[in-house]
Formats: C-alpha cells, sequence, structure tokens
C-alpha cells in the first residue's frame, strides 16, 4: 500500500518562498510520473506541475516560472520549490500521480498560507 506525506508547508509572506516535500512510500515510485496539486477552499484541486521518471517536467501557467517540482528517485522524494508566492497560492499542496482521480488515495496535504 503506497503511502504519501507531504511536508514543508507553512505560513510565508508575500513574496516569500517555501520548500515542500513528498514521501512516497514503496518501491514503485521510480517507475511513475509524480506531480503536485493544491486545492484551495471552495475550489477543485488543481494539478500545477508534474515531472516524468526521466525528469521533464511540465507547469501551469499560474506557476511558471516561480515553482520548481523535482524528485530524487533514490529517495522516493518528490520536492516543488516554491518562491515570490503571493495571497492566491495559500492553498493545501498534495502530490500524487498525474492521473489520480479525486477518490483515489490521497495524502493529508500540506497547509501552504501567504499572508502579511
Amino acid at each position: 500500500q503506497v503511502q504519501l506525506v507531504e511536508s514543508g508547508g507553512g505560513l510565508v509572506q508575500p513574496g516569500g518562498s517555501l520548500e515542500l516535500s513528498c514521501a512516497y512510500s514503496g518501491s514503485t515510485f521510480s517507475t511513475y510520473a509524480m506531480a503536485w496539486f493544491r486545492q484551495s477552499p471552495g475550489s477543485r484541486r488543481e494539478l500545477l506541475a508534474s515531472i516524468t521518471r526521466a525528469q521533464s517536467a511540465a507547469y501551469q501557467d499560474s506557476i511558471r516560472g516561480r515553482f520548481t517540482i523535482s524528485r530524487d528517485n533514490t529517495k522516493n522524494t518528490l520536492s516543488l520549490q516554491m518562491t515570490n508566492l503571493t495571497p492566491s497560492d495559500t492553498a493545501v499542496y498534495y502530490c500524487n500521480k498525474p492521473n489520480a482521480r479525486p477518490d483515489d488515495y490521497w495524502g493529508q496535504g500540506t497547509q501552504v498560507t501567504v499572508s502579511s
């Protein structure tokens, strides 16, 4: 049973930075593309960025140039470096496979709050 544990969220001022991490338990991490999602109150969960097994990344327009997704297949971890954060980035952030559906397994997420 795969488990996903997101961490690294917190309260940050506008313009600040955070790095999120996702620990993937299980031996299959390197065989899957992975992604970061976020969900703000009253909104649907949205796909932000994805990365293939071969480290090719893709980004949603709203975060391109500010966020960087990366993975370490030796440590089964997925990361999201976030810079120049704005209040609109406030959300709960999740990791999962890019094609994960709402009724699939999800971790608990990590809360990011951008506020002065």
